[in-house]
């Protein structure tokens, strides 16, 4: 491709060792498919005729059927000659078309070349996380629908708070992953222009009409500026940053799973298919997915650590440098199947209501509650803290809980307190009384609910922007 500048032939180690097929081999249908667009570009510039033009989108198309298989893409990698995908292709072209195939690379660069490719492959990766985003959060609807009215305790701090229902707490992560699907599509939207024309770095020698290609491509239109299109990576780690919080949100599922599975919380059962046992205790049964979970957190931020030092500080334009940059797109192909994976566990886990109530209902969870009865009885809120707490404090030197004590003995810290005090913080009221947009009010998570369902039948239409939260 590039020899005919050169004397001496390269370093047979070093000619391995900067070769990209063994692991661009993945961009094969890309460049097929930019390839074919760069060929319609050349005909309507006069520079092949219609028939050239066919010829070359069908051997294109041949090279692309041939090696879809295991076996194809396996061919690819170990090509014994090629130094990188755009390199493979031409070579396979060529054995295809003769002479015409060298005709291709006329009027484009490797440095556009591959800086579309990897674009068109991150843009197909959002949209199967995007979709195994959504079926994970469909998971998480769903399961919330089961669990009706059920309660559980919150917590801050890793202490007991307030009841909440089993619905407001699954829907919370929904709402991350709705985020999630947000920053996601702004990725896409912001890689959505096409190199294409770029040239090596001042753009094309050809009056190629550029919004042919990026219009064959489903860009939105062709980069703006030559230099910048060859060299820019921040769509790949924009891409990685918004796959880590991706993982940290899985991670945080997998923490409080984890932790509620335990003897010590008793409050999930482990679906066994998605667990292991112990070589040596025959009673285990590990997490061993939501483990794993909290783990893949760390492969993705280091590809997005390893993108951020690998751009750090480089000049306009191309630089050999941003070879790596693929490397890391790569390494996060995982994160469809991972997210697939959680969708199915969910799915499957089980709740033991029973504790959850039993654990919602001790612990004076209905503090907040019971200070804001005082308040509606005209207590300023420090105020009314201040006898609840004191309330409290006796109630666990009594060992019983707040509704176990007598109108007399609550009298002892506030006129105040009137019979109507019982209802006003058994648990159904103290779960209603959050009865504002986000609360855990058992109406206001119904709405929730559908509210949530609605915005996750949108992201079949990427179209519509989801802003969780909004």
């Amino acid at each position: 491709m590039w020899s005919g500048r050169f004397r001496e032939p390269l370093d047979t180690e070093f000619e391995q060792w900067q070769r990209s097929i063994v692991f661009d081999w993945r961009l094969l249908p890309q460049e097929v498919a930019a390839s074919k667009a760069h060929a319609s570009a050349l005909y309507a510039a006069g520079i092949i005729t219609e028939s050239e033009r066919a010829e070359l989108r069908a051997g294109l198309d041949a090279i692309a059927s041939e090696h879809s298989s295991d076996a194809g893409k396996a061919a690819v990698r170990d090509h014994a000659t090629a130094e990188d995908i755009h390199h493979f292709v031409e070579l396979s072209l060529v054995e295809r078309v003769g002479s015409l195939g060298l005709k291709l690379h006329t009027g484009r660069s490797r440095n556009e070349q591959i800086a579309t490719d990897l674009r068109l492959y991150v843009r197909e990766q959002i949209q199967l996380t995007i979709a195994s985003l959504a079926a994970w959060a469909s998971a998480l609807v769903e399961l919330a629908k089961q669990s009706g009215d059920a309660v559980m305790p919150s917590y801050t701090h890793l202490q007991r708070a307030e009841p909440v229902l089993i619905a407001h707490w699954l829907l919370a992560y929904a709402e991350m992953l709705l985020r999630d699907v947000s920053r996601l599509h702004d990725c896409a939207a912001r890689l959505n222009y096409c190199p294409l024309g770029s040239g090596p770095i001042a753009g094309a020698t050809l009056a190629l009409d550029r919004t042919i290609a990026a219009r064959e491509l489903g860009f939105t239109a062709p980069t703006a500026n030559s230099m910048d299109a060859t060299s820019d990576r921040d769509f790949v780690l924009e891409f990685l940053t918004a796959l880590t919080f991706v993982g940290l949100h899985a991670s945080r599922f997998a923490e409080e799973i984890t932790l509620f599975a335990t003897a010590e919380f008793g409050f999930v059962l482990l679906p066994e298919a998605f667990s292991t046992g112990s070589s040596a205790m025959p009673q285990k049964k590990n997490p061993d997915l939501t483990e794993l979970l909290r783990a893949k957190v760390g492969r993705i931020h280091g590809a997005a650590e390893a993108v951020t030092l690998q751009i750090k500080g480089l000049p306009l334009a191309y630089n050999k440098d941003l070879q790596e940059t693929q490397e890391q797109a790569f390494a996060v192909e995982f994160v469809p199947q991972m997210l697939s994976l959680v969708a199915r566990f969910t799915a499957a886990l089980k709740f033991n209501q029973d504790a959850m109530r039993t654990a919602a209902q001790n612990g004076y969870l209905n503090a907040m509650a019971a200070a804001t009865y005082l308040v509606y009885k005209g207590v300023p809120f420090r105020i009314a803290h201040e006898k609840i707490g004191n309330t409290v404090r006796y109630a666990l030197e009594k060992g019983v809980e707040l509704n176990a004590l007598s109108l007399a003995e609550l009298k002892e810290f506030g006129e105040e307190f009137e019979a109507d005090f019982f209802p006003a913080v058994d648990l159904n009221a103290t779960l209603d009384c959050h009865d504002v947009i986000g609360g855990t009010a058992r109406e206001r998570v119904r709405e929730a609910l559908h509210a949530t369902e609605s915005r996750i039948a949108a992201l079949t239409h990427p179209q519509e922007a989801v802003h969780a939260g909004a």
